[in-house]
């Protein structure tokens, strides 16, 4: 068998790529479902999902390099004939058909790396060349798109698929010509009956029934919702205005977790804090603080959905945690030292913060570790090398003084 193609024949080098894509096509769809549905409850769980998922995302991958080498090879090459020329609608149909699948390759495995790169956290990708893309920032708005338009391209690809594996059959059963037979190895007789080349018109008119057909899918998920940041926030509840000798005018609440072995990071996007400070206390108490955190309003990249469900911090049950500590100063800074409320549990912290005050301006930064376990969050999640133990928490805010 020739390894390029012939004017009548497709070679051994097209042949492989045909069969190595429909392998990876038909293996990524099922696992991407399967790995979907899986439950991540215990730690045995969570780390069977972000295995299946890995493999997901890297065969993904895989599938990408593999379709730019199958185009580039396809565009170097003679295209065989069409069997059928003189049948204008299937041949408009089919290469329809055609250029769907061809730049569905691109585009499914492409929004679902640029989705994986957006965001924080669960299953990597297996390789070692970093899980980030030029160019793609760390965004929940473009997650929510990215996936939105990976779930819209991946239905695209599945009809062209059906579509595809129809028209075959149909060429092999009902028509019995060789059309399938030119994919499979050997070199089978077939008539020259001429072909779409590359001057027809009517290879136009494909691309642009592609093209509508495209556009009328991104449509249908506009219309479905299916873009967009995730809301993450439905279940945020929404906290009441506070008196504070200090306004919060600018702030970050952030926690980072290590799952599978890596840091992620995310914050609460609504809190409140009332705070009594007295800058002129050079020693001892010098105020203190209550802040209330809305835990719907929690962004955890990719898990953010798991860290808001009943084993975690069940939102649903407890929707706000509160944290009330007086203030002291001494020769090292400055500490907030009181009780942190999570779900049902309390406990004792201690946050060291340092503090610059000018012109009634306040501008602090503090950090302290936690142990979720303390407060039962992820009970079910006892290997620490699928969810860390520790949880760090940095919060900044700055404050203006409203006497």
């Amino acid at each position: 068998m020739s390894r390029t193609n012939t004017s009548d024949h497709y070679g051994a080098v097209t042949k492989s790529f045909h069969w190595l894509t429909a392998l990876l096509i038909l293996t990524l769809i099922p696992l991407g479902i399967y790995a979907n549905g899986l439950p991540y409850e215990t730690s045995e769980a969570l780390a069977t999902k972000a295995w299946m998922f890995s493999l997901h995302k890297t065969l993904g991958v895989t599938m990408f390099f593999v379709a730019l080498a199958r185009i580039a090879w396809a565009i170097s090459q003679p295209k065989p004939p069409l069997l059928h020329p003189d049948r204008k609608l299937e041949t408009l149909a089919a290469e329809t058909v055609h250029w769907l699948l061809y730049g569905s390759l691109l585009v499914v495995p492409l929004t679902g790396w640029v989705h994986h790169a957006s965001t924080s956290g669960f299953a990597p990708i297996w390789w070692p060349f970093g899980q980030n893309l030029p160019l793609v920032p760390k965004s929940e708005h473009l997650a929510g798109w990215s996936a939105g338009l990976h779930i819209v391209f991946e239905r695209v690809l599945a009809l062209a698929l059906i579509l595809h594996f129809a028209g075959a059959l149909k060429h092999h059963f009902i028509d019995r010509d060789a059309t399938l037979l030119r994919m499979l190895p050997g070199k089978p007789d077939v008539s020259k009956e001429g072909h779409v080349n590359e001057s027809d018109p009517r290879k136009w008119v494909s691309l642009g029934s592609a093209a509508a057909i495209w556009a009328a899918a991104l449509c249908v998920g506009a219309v479905l919702g299916v873009y967009g940041e995730h809301d993450h926030g439905e279940h945020a509840a929404a906290l009441e205005t506070v008196q504070s000798d200090w306004n919060v005018q600018t702030g970050a609440l952030d926690i980072t977790v290590t799952q599978l072995g890596s840091p992620v990071t995310g914050n609460f996007a609504d809190w409140t804090a009332a705070i009594r400070f007295d800058e002129t206390v050079t020693s001892g108490s010098a105020g203190s603080v209550d802040v209330v955190i809305s835990i719907g309003s929690l962004t955890l990249g990719s898990v953010t959905s798991q860290a808001l469900n009943a084993d975690y911090f069940n939102v649903e049950g407890f929707p706000t945690a509160r944290f009330q500590a007086e203030i002291a100063t001494n020769e090292n800074g400055y500490t907030a030292t009181g009780t942190l409320s999570i779900k049902e549990h309390s406990m004792p912290i201690t946050m060291p913060f340092s503090l610059d005050t000018s012109n009634g301006i306040a501008t602090m930064q503090g950090s302290t570790t936690l142990d979720r376990r303390d407060f039962k969050i992820g009970a079910a999640q006892q290997d620490e090398g699928t969810l860390g133990f520790e949880v760090t928490v940095n919060i900044q805010l700055t404050a203006k003084n409203a006497q």
